[in-house]
């Protein structure tokens, strides 16, 4: 298997990033062997990734990643770079490889002091492998003083160094940094070939992997944990009732708190999950003394600890949040679908009773504003509106019609 094999309905990108992964392998031996360099070649030292969520944009960055410091003994007799089984493959995939440094966050940005030290990372030589490979996952997290520290290393690379960014869209990023970069647009899978992936990877029965990818609409990896999550599929369920609960204010304002309660939970998990084992491993770090009192001058660290495990907790809520509005905006689809009598597939089609009363009960123009409500909900939360104001101003918006 392949290391292209994990790109899910990606066929055209993957021949592009395969041909580049070919030209790079020649350029790092016609170095070696200082022969003349390979022209027209169609590698560069700046990626950008953008798609749509659950496109795989970080699966390809990582697959290319891969590809790049394959170590194959068959690229010797012709075999294409990106095996999928050495070493440097393997490492490369899982995230070890000593050249491979890939970047995600937790947090709701990602700031200038982080972005510095990838940038002096990004100048060194590779210590094992054949290219010094910065993926940066959440390249649209980059406050603006980043991206401009950003912008020096991407304008002026190290002679081994790649940089591979992912975003949801080119206006993620400064046009600065996306003029320096080649463009590579991914595309929302085929529900097909997501439900074919969750049964040969994950051993989800056939009937399951279909009807989660059609409710995820091609999302590969929400519709993974709706496959293996109890816990997910509940709250997806209680999410989709939302629409019958808002035929009175009580209702509108009940819903909305519980749309919250819910996600604070999520955070809430995270944080137990993480937040105290974190505290311990710094403490420890630190040299904490039996009993738990500190060295003296620590607690600026432990400070910006604390700092760090609430911004994470704030972005947990908001992503929790923004999938239930998701799962919403699915909803009403499906009712504008039957209300213009299309032959597009259903993404809940366990709810086909619900969704034919209320698109006989509803004009088409109704169910607009519904999701143009929920559209204006996801902005509002992103401007940093206070979240129950946000999603009581959608549930009373969605009972109006």
């Amino acid at each position: 298997m392949t290391v292209w094999d994990d790109l899910v309905g990606q066929e055209k990108v993957s021949e592009q990033l395969a041909a580049a992964a070919r030209d790079a392998d020649a350029l790092v031996t016609a170095v070696a062997a200082e022969t003349p360099l390979p022209e027209a070649s169609k590698m560069t030292h700046a990626w950008l990734f953008t798609g749509p969520p659950g496109s795989g944009r970080s699966t390809t960055a990582r697959a290319f990643a891969a590809a790049l410091q394959c170590t194959s003994p068959d690229r010797a007799l012709g075999g294409a770079p990106g095996c999928g089984f050495c070493d440097g493959c393997h490492t490369s995939l899982i995230g070890t490889h000593a050249d491979v440094q890939i970047i995600r966050t937790d947090l709701l940005s990602i700031g200038v002091k982080e972005t510095r030290s990838l940038v002096r990372r990004a100048q060194l030589s590779p210590a094992v492998g054949r290219w010094q490979v910065i993926v940066l996952e959440d390249a649209d997290r980059l406050t603006e003083g980043a991206g401009n520290v950003l912008l020096k290393a991407v304008e002026e690379p190290a002679p081994r160094t790649v940089w591979l960014l992912c975003a949801p869209s080119l206006e993620d990023v400064l046009p600065t940094i996306r003029s320096r970069c080649r463009h590579l647009t991914l595309r929302t899978p085929p529900v097909a070939a997501v439900a074919d992936v969750l049964v040969r990877r994950d051993g989800i029965e056939p009937d399951v992997a279909a009807a989660v990818a059609r409710a995820t609409q091609g999302h590969i990896g929400r519709a993974r944990r709706l496959a293996t999550d109890e816990r997910a599929r509940a709250r997806r369920a209680t999410v989709l009732k939302l629409p019958l609960r808002v035929d009175d204010v009580g209702g509108c304002l009940k819903a909305a708190q519980e749309l919250i309660d819910a996600a604070s939970d999520d955070a809430k998990q995270v944080a137990e999950e993480t937040d105290g084992k974190e505290t311990e491993d710094m403490k420890a770090a630190l040299g904490a003394a039996q009993g738990g009192r500190m060295p003296r001058g620590t607690a600026g660290l432990m400070k910006e600890l604390e700092d760090k495990q609430k911004r994470r907790r704030t972005r947990t809520q908001r992503d929790s949040l923004d999938l239930a509005l998701i799962d919403l905006t699915a909803f009403y689809r499906d009712v504008l679908a039957l209300q213009f009598g299309t032959n597009l597939a259903l993404s809940n089609t366990e709810m086909q009773d619900t969704l034919d009363r209320l698109a006989r009960g509803s004009s088409p123009e109704a169910t607009l504003r519904r999701i143009e409500a929920i559209a204006d909900c996801r902005e509002a939360l992103d401007r940093n509106v206070a979240p129950l104001l946000a999603v009581e101003a959608m549930t009373m918006a969605l009972r109006a019609g």
